[in-house]
C-alpha cells in the first residue's frame, strides 16, 4: 500500500477551528453498508438500537501547554529566558516527557518556573525531548497545572489561533475522568449528557475504557510504503467488567461500536485473540486495510487528515474505495473536518 492511496483534496474552509454549539447539533454522516445518509448527532437515537454497545474512552485531556521562564544565575544578566513546554507523557519514574522550545536554552538541572505554585527541573534530554521533574505531584500537580496550562490543540488549529478558556470545555468529553491525554478522543466531543442518557434509556449499553491519547496521533506518515511506518505507542486499560459486558453483547448478537479510533484501537489490542479480556499496557497497534477486526462491528468517528494512520484505520473497516466515496460525499456536502468537525458512523455490514 502506498501513502498516496489515502490522500484527498480538502478545501481549507472545511477545517473546523471551533466546534458547533450545542455539541450534538453537529452533522452525522451515516455510512450503512453501501448507503449514505445525512443526519445530525441527535439522530443517533434512530441509528442505534437496543442491544447495541457503545465503547467510550474516558481519558481526560490535561492542559499540557505551559509558558514559563528559565531561571539561571548569570553574571552577564542573561538569567531569564522565555520557554514553552508541551507535556507529552508521564514516565514510570515520575518525570514527564515534554517538548521544550527552545530546548537549547535550558541546561540539565535548571529550573523552569510557570507560576508561583508550579515549576519543573530539566532532569535529562533524549531524542529531541526533555524530561521534567515537577515541584508538586498528584492532586497538587493537577491543581497547579489547571491554573496555568492551556489545552494542547491540534497543530492545524494552533497555527490559526491560540487556545483559550472555551477550549477547556470544548476539548473535553462530558465523561472525562482519567487524566493523562494530550489530545482528545474527538468523536466523543459530540455527546451531551442528555443524549447519553436517552441512548441508555432506549437500551443501548455503555462501557468505558481508557486510552491516553498522545501527541503521536498528530505525527504525519513520512514513508511512501505504509508498511514501513513506525506507529506511536499509547497507554491503555480495559477493565474486567468492560471486557465481560462487551463480550456479552457479542454473544447476544448486538453491535459493538467504539466511539473514536482510540477506543477502537484499544479493544482490538485487548481482543486480538477474538475474546476481549482485561488488559493494561502500551499499544502500538497499526490498523490498515487487510486487518481483521475481532471486536469492532461499527465505528463513530470524525473526518480525518489525508494520508494519516486514522484514514488507514477507517479504510480497513469500510474498504478503501468506500471511504473515498464517503469522504467525497462529505466534502461535497460541506461537512466540517478534523478534531472540532462533524461526525460519521461507519457500519460496514449495513
Amino acid at each position: 500500500m502506498k501513502l498516496s492511496d489515502f490522500d484527498f483534496d480538502l478545501p481549507d474552509t472545511l477545517i473546523a477551528v471551533r466546534p458547533v454549539r450545542p455539541r450534538s447539533s453537529a452533522k452525522l454522516l451515516v455510512a450503512d453498508g453501501p448507503e449514505t445518509h445525512d443526519l445530525q448527532v441527535t439522530d443517533l437515537r434512530s441509528v442505534l438500537q437496543a442491544g447495541d454497545h457503545l465503547v467510550l474512552n474516558d481519558t481526560k485531556v490535561i492542559p499540557a501547554r505551559l509558558f514559563g521562564e528559565r531561571i539561571r544565575k548569570s553574571p552577564d544578566g542573561a538569567g531569564l529566558a522565555k520557554i514553552e513546554v508541551t507535556l507529552l507523557e508521564p514516565q514510570a519514574d515520575g518525570t514527564w516527557a515534554a517538548l521544550i522550545k527552545p530546548l537549547r536554552k535550558v541546561r540539565d538541572g535548571e529550573r523552569i518556573v510557570f507560576s508561583q505554585d508550579l515549576s519543573a527541573m530539566l532532569v535529562h534530554r533524549y531524542d529531541g525531548m526533555g524530561y521534567l521533574e515537577f515541584n508538586v505531584k498528584d492532586d497538587d500537580f493537577d491543581t497547579a497545572l489547571n491554573a496555568v496550562g492551556a489545552m494542547p490543540l491540534p497543530p492545524y488549529i494552533a497555527a490559526k489561533r491560540p487556545a483559550d478558556d472555551l477550549d477547556k470545555d470544548d476539548y473535553q468529553t462530558v465523561w472525562a475522568r482519567a487524566s493523562g491525554a494530550v489530545a482528545a478522543p474527538t468523536a466523543s466531543l459530540h455527546f451531551e449528557q442528555w443524549l447519553l442518557d436517552d441512548l441508555i434509556a432506549m437500551g443501548v449499553k455503555i462501557s468505558y475504557v481508557t486510552l491516553h491519547v498522545g501527541a503521536g496521533t498528530f505525527v504525519p506518515v513520512k514513508v511512501d510504503d505504509v508498511a514501513d511506518h513506525v506507529m506511536h505507542s499509547e497507554w491503555g486499560q480495559v477493565s474486567a467488567l468492560a471486557a465481560s459486558d462487551i463480550m456479552a453483547t457479542k454473544a447476544a448478537g448486538g453491535r459493538v461500536i467504539p466511539v473514536g479510533t482510540t477506543a477502537c484501537r484499544l479493544i482490538e489490542t485487548a481482543g486480538a485473540s477474538g475474546t476481549l479480556v482485561e488488559w493494561e499496557g502500551e499499544t502500538d497497534i497499526f490498523i490498515t486495510p487487510g486487518f481483521e477486526f475481532q471486536i469492532t462491528d461499527g465505528l463513530m468517528t470524525n473526518f480525518h487528515l489525508p494520508k494519516s494512520t486514522l484514514m488507514m484505520l477507517v479504510s480497513a473497516l469500510m474498504g478503501t474505495q468506500r471511504i473515498k466515496d464517503i469522504y467525497a460525499h462529505a466534502i461535497a456536502n460541506e461537512y466540517r473536518f478534523f478534531s472540532y468537525g462533524d461526525a460519521s458512523i461507519l457500519l460496514p455490514k449495513g
